[in-house]
């Protein structure tokens, strides 16, 4: 079973931008369903939001507009663009393969300082 991959975290200023990267290898990337996932200190993880293989996005509420989820299917790997930074984005990041299967990263850690 494929494990996504997620790179592309670290420390960044309040109101930058960051792109986190995941890779998933495997022949049937085009059509996986992907979601990206956050979990901030002492809170439950949380949806950011999924992306299908044709491409179609869907964000929480409280994450449109700061929040940008694309995928290139020819290199295996969905992205996540988060721009104005804030405190509050300070959380690990999970990759999830949503279907076929179901399959979660281990996260890259977003720290956000003020």
């Amino acid at each position: 079973q494929v494990q996504p991959v997620e790179s592309g975290g670290g420390l960044v200023q309040a109101g930058g931008s960051l792109r986190l990267s995941c890779v998933a290898s495997g022949s049937i990337f085009s059509i996986m369903v992907m979601g990206w996932y956050r979990q901030a200190p002492g809170q439950q993880r949380e949806l950011v939001g999924t992306i299908t293989g044709g491409g179609s996005t869907n964000y929480a509420d409280s994450k449109k507009g700061r929040f940008t989820i694309s995928r290139d299917n020819a290199k295996s790997t969905v992205y996540l663009q988060m721009a104005s930074l804030k405190p509050e984005d300070t959380a690990v990041y999970y990759c999830r393969i949503i279907s076929p299967f179901n399959s979660w990263g281990q996260g890259t850690r977003v720290t956000v300082s003020s």
